[in-house]
């Protein structure tokens, strides 16, 4: 970790989503289970472990963020849709994708940290805007973000400048006024870097066991955060941490 850069105020804070603050991954796995599941109770005769190999395959070609998955492993499978199957793991999924879908430890209490601070607080994420907004509703979060930018927004993904600059021109800031925080070093440390902005690898999302992140700070657990914009302010250490009240 390198030492703060000189005197400067943060007055925001742009987060990644999926694995920064809520385990995207973990979420994925227990939908596709409970899709799985459903459609299996639903008639879809194969073994479970063989469906699972198909859904990952399209999933593969095709992106996580695919919304018509289910539908092409029926088209594939029997040359049509079959309405009760399809049904089955949607609702299958979706049920499952709700109750998985949680923040990460110390989420809630940081953000509530920042924004008593005055610290304004930003999104930007590679997924299609209603996706983003679903997740952030499930969480209870939709009204706490200043600015929330796609990727329908710019058309373009991290680490390009435009979903970095957009976000800043929401949030009335710039960069090296704003940190930007991410599990993915390559698109959120080096697109934030890229513009000037200070950068925090979350480690603790990190799906690439990452050696060295390039970043700012690494952080092991999403309450550092806090620590960090305390230290840049020049907060006495006894003020490093969370406030009381």
């Amino acid at each position: 970790m390198t030492s703060e850069p000189g005197a400067r105020a943060i007055r925001a804070i742009v987060f990644d989503l999926d694995n920064t603050l809520t385990d995207f991954m973990k979420m994925k796995e227990a939908a596709i289970n409970g899709a799985i599941d459903a459609m299996i109770d639903a008639g879809f005769a194969l073994p479970r472990e063989q469906l699972r190999e198909r859904v990952r395959s399209i999933y593969d070609v095709r992106g996580l963020e695919f919304q018509r998955v289910f539908d092409e492993l029926l088209e594939r499978e029997f040359g049509e849709v079959d309405p009760k199957i399809l049904a089955a793991g949607i609702v299958g999924y979706r049920r499952a994708r709700e109750s998985a879908l949680v923040l990460y430890p110390h989420a809630q209490l940081v953000l509530l940290e920042l924004l008593k601070r005055g610290i304004r607080l930003g999104v930007v994420s590679d997924a299609p805007r209603l996706q983003v907004w679903m997740r952030l509703c499930t969480l209870g979060l939709q009204h706490v973000f200043d600015a929330v930018v796609t990727f329908d927004d710019t058309g373009e993904r991290k680490p390009a400048a435009a979903p970095f600059r957009e976000v800043l021109r929401r949030l009335d800031v710039g960069p090296h006024e704003a940190i930007m925080i991410g599990d993915w070093a390559d698109r959120d440390v080096v697109g934030g870097k890229s513009l000037g902005m200070i950068t925090v690898f979350a480690r603790y999302g990190d799906t690439f066991d990452t050696v060295l992140s390039g970043a700012d700070h690494d952080i092991d657990d999403l309450l550092e955060l806090v620590g960090i914009v305390d230290r840049i302010h020049g907060a006495s250490p006894g003020s490093a941490g969370p406030t009381e009240g």
